[in-house]
């Protein structure tokens, strides 16, 4: 593992093939309530690029009887109790590209023969680099790229009632949105990484798929619990 540091701006990095943890903290809340382990593709001062490989067990939340968050009415999705699930990473896997410093990361999905299907940009915090990986917060606004160039934004209905709730206040939401905005201007002029030839890029057959840690929730030393 590389020395400890709290953001993506620190010297360390971490060497292809390490097997590091991509979390995210709970809206409003310290709790880690994603965590997927990933295999490190690329790390430098850069980028970051990580593997997510089918088959990886991860933890992701859920309602607290158990009830799937995307089967709940958006009414009361973001208001029920919850708790946290492990489930298996079925399909295919996906990779994770994010800048040091940018208030997105960017994936890629594949089908399962290695055809490319489209860029998915994920509004978050950025990135804060820890000894055991990287944790962020989801902003809940995406935008789909397609291979065609076409983008459309996602989840729209989701960053409105997240706001209605008091999970996002009014400020929060319009940075996210100018974020946004800045990603498809990014987008539009087709820069990296859209342009980089990611989507050409496979994993080394050699690695195996990263093991989730009985502390996954564990809060590195620096950061507020």
């Amino acid at each position: 593992m590389a020395a400890e540091t709290s953001d993506m701006t620190g010297p360390a990095h971490w060497a292809p093939g390490d097997h590091i943890l991509w979390r995210y903290r709970g809206n409003a809340s310290a709790q880690v309530h994603i965590c997927r382990p990933v295999t490190v593709v690329q790390d430098t001062d850069e980028l970051l690029a990580a593997w997510m490989a089918p088959g990886t067990d991860c933890v992701k939340p859920q309602l607290a009887d158990g009830t799937p968050v995307h089967q709940e009415p958006l009414a009361t999705r973001y208001t029920k109790p919850r708790s946290t699930a492990v489930t298996r990473w079925f399909g295919s896997g996906v990779l994770k590209l994010a800048r040091p410093g940018e208030p997105w990361s960017v994936w890629l999905f594949w089908d399962v023969d290695w055809g490319f299907k489209n860029w998915y940009v994920n509004l978050e915090e950025p990135l804060r680099r820890w000894s055991g990986g990287v944790d962020s917060e989801d902003h809940f606004l995406d935008i789909a790229v397609y291979p065609d160039r076409r983008w459309e934004w996602k989840d729209e209905d989701e960053f409105a009632q997240a706001q209605r709730v008091g999970l996002m206040s009014a400020a929060q939401a319009a940075r996210v949105r100018t974020a946004g905005r800045a990603a498809v201007e990014l987008i539009e002029a087709w820069g990296a990484p859209f342009a980089s030839g990611w989507e050409r890029w496979r994993p080394d057959p050699a690695w195996t798929v990263p093991e989730l840690p009985e502390d996954w929730d564990r809060t590195p030393a620096g950061l507020p619990a």
